[in-house]
């Protein structure tokens, strides 16, 4: 008997401390969101780059604002752009961002937030070249950043084996390429292009413009298939375009105010 009492005695107190644990984790739980792990790919300014050590940019301050408003911490990780991808997809990572281009292929692999911003390619030439739009890079050397949207462009254009075709780790790369006279011209996001030439006026670059041959793209938030993370990070994305402070982060990095009419109808 004294055996059986003692026996129920210990099965007693240690539900009590398994409903304790239970009781513990719940509150703490409930009460704060854990700090995600965002990666990107710091070699994209004025999205995302390098500066002393840290990383900075527009998609840096855009995903800080985006994390407070949905009630979570993060962490902003450089990875480069195709360990970006791998981490997403392997789940090591809880979201990515890089100026993203959503779009049908990446969508059978990962989930993407509703669009943040607007972007199109334009294509980089320097001063006085013969390049007057797209078509006129068929026989051209162009260089472009591998995995881009600006990589199945031009091979769009000149075809997927094209010896022309000079694929780059990241558009700095590329850009370095048209300096040292190996490519005739770069093909990128032009909110990219845009800024380095108006950064470095001496070097005599001009940026090409040509709609008809380059669609319009739009960024996202990179997600593991599945991710309970969209949600929230959907409904924070409308709520700072709708308080204001996404059009305080796009005047601060690019000097003008945005126009959203074009993205909120994509949402």
């Amino acid at each position: 008997m004294k055996k059986f009492k003692l026996v129920s005695t210990i099965l007693m107190v240690a539900l009590l401390l398994v409903l304790s644990a239970c009781g513990t984790s719940k509150t703490e739980g409930s009460g704060e969101k854990k700090t995600l792990k965002v990666v990107t790919d710091a070699a994209y300014a004025p999205f995302e780059y390098q500066d002393k050590g840290e990383v900075v940019g527009f998609d840096v301050d855009f995903i800080n604002a985006v994390a407070k408003e949905a009630g979570y911490k993060i962490n902003v990780k450089h990875v480069g752009w195709d360990p970006l991808f791998v981490e997403i997809k392997g789940k090591t990572a809880d979201a990515g961002i890089s100026a993203i281009t959503i779009n049908d292929k990446r969508k059978q692999t990962y989930d993407f937030s509703v669009p943040y911003f607007l972007s199109t390619n334009k294509i980089m030439v320097p001063k006085g070249s013969s390049i007057k739009s797209a078509a006129d890079l068929k026989d051209k050397r162009v260089a472009v950043q591998n995995g881009t949207t600006g990589q199945e462009a031009v091979e769009k254009l000149l075809g997927t084996e094209s010896k022309n075709l000079k694929k780059f780790k990241d558009n700095n790369l590329a850009i370095m390429e048209l300096k040292g006279g190996g490519a005739d011209a770069v093909v990128a996001d032009n909110t990219v292009i845009e800024e380095y030439v108006k950064n470095n006026p001496n070097e005599n670059f001009v940026i090409i413009e040509d709609a008809a041959a380059f669609e319009k793209e739009y960024y996202g938030l990179l997600f593991p298939k599945g991710s309970k993370l969209k949600a929230d990070f959907d409904k924070a994305i409308k709520g700072i375009m709708e308080n204001g402070e996404y059009a305080k982060i796009y005047k601060k990095w690019f000097k003008v105010d945005p126009e959203l009419t074009d993205i909120k109808a994509q949402q």
